[in-house]
């Protein structure tokens, strides 16, 4: 491909799944590379792993609060009101917040978690194992995350689809399925966070073993979560939550069935599963980029950057890079070394850094170990259907057919 068909910006490009013959170009011919977008302006696109690890761990020249985390910025409007999400923050705001939150997320409380979601997930394909097919995505994927993100939150379990349903439509705008626009997104936002702060009050009348109480509760040098800050980092985890963990398992159990010399692997030996559990999240990139606003004249690789420049680091890219990578574009779950940016395809990385990167991980090895063991021979039963999107790596639905078993 040359470089002059490249548009890695056009979420059409990515319907089919992502564009990899175009990182490939770009890597290859402009690993920092000016990319117009429509109507004007632009952003450098960043697609080398070496070049994405050394943005994503400098918040001081490449600031996620100057532009927002987020490639499209409606207006200065949004760009303010994003800027209160501690995803679009920089130290040392960022890190008075992440102490706090850190409260909530401790291994006591997730091995507690775990316990809880080995039971759901056998449930969960013992519901589906009869029936011979299903939409995996829906009935296997998204039930797991739904509920560890009701459990971990306090959420009722009858109002975890509500939660999937708003995550859809703030992170699919750019989907026809979910909605038409940016204000569609924002209208769902607004509806989660009222439900957040609903939340918050009946917490606070009666707490409970949950991290919406252990938030409310928690201090910190004597500073505790605002009212603001509680409900924007209410609506992040409920998103980030079940999305990112949600494709994780799509396309985890899709790459099986895709490579079955793999999954004989994993039949055979059970213990392969955390090495396969690593090279999913390479294969994935659940998060294909973030943007970062460059805050004084730099360079990355060579290439002059200018204070006030967009830089997006693509992940999707760094995660096939083959000076890092043996055959980058072959699933080995026994691959060894396997240098993938983790802690950027849950989303952050550096100060960013994934608070439920763990959780992600042990939720993809129950659900995809359960897979395995009572349905062994899932195949496609139909096309696989991809959301239209240049920032989530998402399968919306995604047929399949099995054996039935008891």
């Amino acid at each position: 491909m040359e470089l002059s068909g490249v548009d890695v910006y056009d979420p059409d490009n990515y319907a089919g799944g992502p564009p990899h013959e175009m990182f490939a170009t770009l890597r290859r011919e402009a690993p920092v590379y000016w990319h117009p977008l429509p109507g004007g302006d632009g952003f450098w696109s960043v697609t080398r792993h070496d070049d994405i690890v050394k943005v994503n761990r400098d918040p001081r020249t490449f600031s996620s609060w100057a532009g927002g985390a987020l490639l499209d910025v409606a207006d200065e409007e949004s760009l303010e009101q994003s800027r209160l999400m501690m995803l679009n923050m920089d130290p040392p705001e960022h890190t008075r917040l992440r102490k706090i939150v850190n409260k909530g997320f401790t291994p006591r409380r997730i091995r507690a978690l775990m316990d809880a979601l080995e039971e759901r997930a056998r449930v969960i394909v013992a519901e589906v194992a009869p029936k011979g097919g299903c939409d995996l995505v829906e009935e296997v994927s998204a039930e797991l995350p739904l509920q560890a993100i009701a459990e971990l939150l306090g959420v009722p379990q009858e109002d975890r689809h509500k939660v999937f349903d708003w995550s859809n439509r703030m992170i699919g705008f750019d989907d026809p399925e979910f909605g038409t626009s940016p204000a569609d997104a924002e209208v769902a936002a607004m509806e989660l966070w009222a439900y957040a702060q609903d939340l918050a009050a009946r917490k606070r009348e009666q707490p409970g073993d949950d991290i919406v109480t252990v938030l409310l509760e928690a201090e910190v040098d004597g500073e505790r979560l605002s009212d603001m800050d509680f409900n924007m980092f209410f609506l992040l985890l409920a998103v980030a939550g079940n999305e990112t963990t949600r494709n994780a398992i799509s396309h985890s159990i899709l790459a099986l069935i895709e490579h079955p010399d793999q999954r004989q692997k994993l039949l055979d030996d059970p213990s392969l599963i955390d090495p396969a559990i690593e090279e999913f999240l390479r294969w994935a990139s659940p998060v294909m980029q973030f943007k970062r606003t460059a805050t004084v004249d730099t360079e990355i690789a060579g290439q002059e950057i200018k204070a006030g420049d967009p830089v997006v680091i693509w992940h999707i890219s760094g995660n096939r890079d083959e000076s890092v990578f043996d055959r980058p574009y072959e699933l080995d779950v026994e691959r060894d070394p396997n240098l993938h940016l983790l802690q950027i395809a849950f989303g952050g990385g550096g100060p960013h850094f994934c608070l439920g990167a763990n959780l992600a991980r042990a939720e993809m090895k129950i659900m995809i170990s359960e897979v395995l063991r009572v349905l062994p021979d899932m195949e496609l039963a139909g096309p696989v259907d991809r959301l239209r999107s240049n920032f989530i790596n998402g399968i919306k639905r995604m047929p399949v057919r099995y054996t039935p078993a008891r």
